[in-house]
């Protein structure tokens, strides 16, 4: 017997996540640990969640599993979040509409632009001496 998932996957910067969404009695799991302990920061989880509260889903009716790695904190709950999305738009398709005009299905492009040669950093040029 299998358990009937559904997955999405979210970017952000160097990060990415794999959410499942699965029935069940409300755990949120992220690397094994509960999504408290991993995101300890004030109002990540609060914005992980946002999707969940924007099509009015009950989270205690709802397993979450998310693997997530690379980048930083911001990169990887921007991620969650955009994993959960993704995942919540699978289970349910007439759900597009509210999560399109909240943002979420968005995937933010911005990423560490590369460092050019001659220069310190990506823009960054050296100081210029005129003697």
């Amino acid at each position: 017997m299998s358990v009937q998932y559904y997955e999405g996957i979210g970017r952000r910067k160097a990060s990415t996540a794999r959410v499942r969404i699965m029935a069940g009695s409300g755990r949120f799991i992220v690397n094994e640990k509960t999504a408290e302990e991993y995101f300890t920061r004030l109002g990540d989880m609060h914005n992980i969640t946002a999707p969940l509260q924007a099509v009015g889903e009950n989270p205690n009716q709802l397993d979450i599993s998310v693997v997530v790695e690379g980048g930083g904190v911001t990169g990887q709950a921007d991620a969650v979040q955009l994993g959960l999305s993704r995942a919540l738009l699978v289970m349910n398709p007439d759900l597009r509409s509210v999560l399109r005009r909240n943002g979420f299905l968005t995937r933010d492009p911005r990423v560490k632009e590369r460092k050019k040669p001659g220069l310190k950093r990506a823009r960054k040029a050296p100081t210029y001496t005129k003697r």
